[in-house]
This record gives structure tokens, C-alpha cells and sequence, in this order.
């Protein structure tokens, strides 16, 4: 078992991890809150390691990300563990299971996959990547060493240490933002603080010049009070700017929350909305097959400009350099612009 990179010893044999949020203060033989991190001897030493429970490749826009490398093709790898216990997550038996197992796969031999299936680039997902730090890292230096963008799909619940350790390597953070309140954090997640991510996710940006772009998942019931969806909308103007994507996911019953019903497309439509009244200049819903809110329409001219239906993407009018081809508004594309068949 590899050292883990973050961690502060203490008396009495305690290690504090400094991975995430938590900070964890373990006992000898014991394992931190999301259970990848063994306290052995007065050293923190990782679980895991190299196991993989996921790998695949995907649109860049499953992610989703729909302004980054638009069209591309990312490889997508996912391990073991998660710092949140979401009540709705959709992979809680790779995240909170305690008897989940992985395949091992080496951050080179990742990479090398990547580009045997033609990958532009690769994605740390499935389950929260902070919690394999150390495997991400080393999979994102060898990625940039061959010329593949980097991807953390994240709940943004990462120390500034472990954001600093990844933000010379990293291209684009895609977090979650699950409300803008203390109780949809508690009841969803159950944490018991939340703006840490807010300083994450603006330390990304602001610091780091990563590409941002957000999904809040709409419970029904915990946190889609349109008041909190307001300011929600508000903070991303005001700390991310107008032309930063936000996606809002309709909910599915599923692990905990089986019981409740279904996001109504309406509150979707809301939502929408209220994002765009916020002064959101692209704001997207997400599992809703065939919902024109998944078009990106240029906010200069109103024309569509970027297509998608069920991740497949067209370019209906962007040049290269990713402004509208009919009025030149910049869409706020980083990366490349992939040019659709005529």
C-alpha cells in the first residue's frame, strides 16, 4: 500500500488526511469517511490503489460537458469510494459499498488505452475522483505528457492542497453543485458544511484558468426551491460569469430516494427559467430525451449554433474558433471545435 500524498501526523498515532474537506482525524487501523485511506502505524497509506471499477469511452458530452472539446471523444475511468453519501446516487455500489472490488489498471496503461480508442482526452468520474488522488494525478501528468486534455468530474469537495496538487495538470472541472443551502447538502449528502466547494470551484476558475462547467440534479421536495435556485444561479454569475454552462438534471428515483417521484419537466422548465432571469447565458437540461434546452442557441444573435440529441453533437454554426459563424458572439468554447459535415 502507496503513502498517501496529503496527511499531518499527530500524537497518539492520529493522522489528519488532508485530501478533502473532511479532514479526517483516523485512529491507527482505521480508515477515513470515504474508506480508501487506512491510518497503518501513523501513516496514512491508500486502499485500492490502481483498481479501477469502471472504464469506458464516452462523448464529452455525457459528462456532461458541452463547451469543452465539443464532438470529442474522452476516456472515462472510475474507482472505488466517495467522500458524500448521497441518498440518489446512481453508482452507490461502486461509492459506498464496502465490498466493492475493482481490476487493476495502471494510470500509464490508462492512458495508453486512451490513445489506442482515439481519445482527445480523459475523464476522473463514476465515483468522486478527490478520493484517488494520487492515481488521478499520475494519470493527468502522463495524459498532458501525450497531449490529451484532463478532465475531474467532481462534487468539488477537495482540500486547496489537493486542488493545487492537480490544478497545474487539470483542463476542465465539471462539479456538482447540489443546492445553495445547508439542508439540501445535509439531506442529500449528508455533510455538514457546503462552501467549500463554492471556494473550489472559484479557486478552479479564478486560480487555475480551468474550464467550469456545473449540473445541479433537481430532488424534488430537498432542493429545488426556486428561491435557492435563484441564488444559486446568482453566485455562478456573479463568481463564474455570465457564459458559464449550468445543468439542470432531472432526478430519478433510485438508491434511497426511490420513493420520491420523478423531477416534473416542468420544474425543470423553471429552473431554465430562473437561470436565465439570473443572466446565465447558457443554461442546459439533462435526462430529458429530446429537450431543445440540450441546443446551445448564440446568445448574440439567437440562431442555433450547437446541436445535440442523446449526446450526438452537430455544429450548426460555430467556425473553429468557436464564435457564432453568423454574428461572431463568442460561445465561450475551450478547447477544439469539432466542424460538422455539411
Amino acid at each position: 500500500m502507496e503513502r498517501s500524498l496529503l496527511f499531518e501526523k499527530k500524537s497518539d498515532g492520529l493522522v489528519i488526511c488532508g485530501v478533502c474537506q473532511h479532514r479526517c482525524v483516523i485512529l491507527p487501523g482505521k480508515t477515513g469517511f470515504c474508506r480508501n485511506r487506512l491510518n497503518r502505524e501513523g501513516e496514512l497509506v491508500r486502499l485500492h490503489e490502481d483498481s479501477l471499477s469502471a472504464a469506458a469511452v464516452d462523448p464529452i458530452e455525457k459528462k456532461p460537458l458541452f463547451h469543452f472539446h465539443p464532438g470529442s471523444k474522452v476516456f472515462s475511468l472510475g474507482g472505488i469510494g466517495c467522500n458524500f453519501r448521497c441518498r440518489h446516487c446512481q453508482n452507490w455500489n461502486i461509492s459506498q459499498s464496502n465490498s466493492a472490488t475493482g481490476e487493476f489498471l495502471s494510470p500509464d496503461e490508462a492512458v495508453d488505452l486512451a490513445i489506442r480508442e482515439n481519445c482527445a482526452g480523459m475523464a476522473w468520474t463514476y465515483n468522486e475522483p478527490t478520493v484517488w488522488l494520487e492515481y488521478a494525478l499520475a494519470g493527468m501528468r502522463k495524459a498532458k505528457e501525450n497531449g490529451l486534455y484532463t478532465v475531474f468530474v467532481t462534487n468539488g469537495y477537495l482540500t486547496p492542497e489537493a486542488l493545487d496538487l492537480l490544478g497545474p495538470h487539470l483542463d476542465a472541472f465539471r462539479v456538482d453543485l447540489k443546492g445553495f443551502g445547508d439542508r439540501a447538502y445535509r439531506e442529500l449528502c449528508r455533510i455538514p458544511s457546503w462552501r467549500g466547494i463554492l471556494d473550489a470551484t472559484l479557486s478552479a476558475k479564478k486560480k487555475w484558468g480551468m474550464h467550469v462547467e456545473a449540473v445541479t440534479n433537481l430532488v424534488p421536495t430537498i432542493n429545488d426551491d426556486e428561491r435557492e435556485l435563484a441564488s444559486l444561479a446568482g453566485w455562478i454569475f456573479e463568481n463564474l460569469g455570465e457564459k458559464t454552462p449550468w445543468h439542470l438534471t432531472r432526478f430519478h428515483p433510485c438508491h434511497e430516494l426511490s420513493h420520491l417521484a420523478p423531477t416534473p419537466v416542468s420544474a425543470i422548465e423553471d429552473a431554465c427559467r430562473i437561470g436565465k432571469e439570473a443572466g446565465l447565458k447558457f443554461v442546459y437540461t439533462g435526462n430529458l430525451f429530446g429537450s431543445p434546452h440540450e441546443n446551445t442557441l448564440c446568445p448574440g444573435c439567437g440562431r442555433l449554433v450547437l446541436e445535440r440529441t442523446n449526446y450526438r453533437f452537430l455544429n450548426r454554426g460555430s467556425d473553429r474558433e468557436g464564435n457564432c459563424s453568423h454574428c461572431g458572439e463568442d460561445l465561450a468554447i475551450a478547447g477544439k471545435m469539432k466542424i460538422s459535415p455539411p
